[in-house]
Parts: C-alpha cells; sequence; structure tokens
C-alpha cells in the first residue's frame, strides 16, 4: 500500500505545482494588460545597453508596472553574472 501513496502523492503534488505556475502565468498576464505601451521596447533597450558589458539574456531583466490612482511605480530587477 505504501508504494500506491507514493506514486498518488506525486499526482498531486504536480497538479498543485501545474496549478502554481498557472497562477503565476495568469497573475503576469492580468498585469501586463494594464501596463504602458511602452514596456516591452523599455525593457529591449535596457537590455541592449547592459548587453554592452556584461553578458546577459532576455531572463536576467524584469520589468513591473504598478499603478494606483495618483502613484505610478517602475520596478525593474537585473541580475548581473557572478564574476569570479
Amino acid at each position: 500500500m505504501a508504494l500506491l501513496d507514493y506514486f498518488r502523492s506525486t499526482k498531486s503534488n504536480t497538479a498543485s505545482l501545474a496549478k502554481e505556475r498557472l497562477q503565476i502565468i495568469v497573475a503576469h498576464e492580468r498585469n501586463s494588460r494594464h501596463s504602458p505601451d511602452y514596456l516591452p521596447q523599455l525593457k529591449q533597450d535596457i537590455l541592449d545597453v547592459i548587453a554592452k558589458y556584461v553578458k546577459i539574456t532576455d531572463n536576467n531583466v524584469s520589468v513591473e508596472f504598478d499603478q494606483t490612482d495618483d502613484l505610478a511605480v517602475l520596478e525593474l530587477n537585473v541580475t548581473l553574472p557572478d564574476h569570479k
């Protein structure tokens, strides 16, 4: 019986992991609908400038835009590679 329980728990873990991933994708899409049109180009421009100095990929740059009634926040996260 323990062997069957092992396989059952894997399926529920896989299902919950898939659910979490889907929630992240939906949240990302929801946020991108309300963001300004220039954000994708801004992200690419920033990536191009940083790429002149260090090797970096598109996955290393994250641009988030949050807006309330009286405040707009542009958050930029860049993960630079380690130079040892």
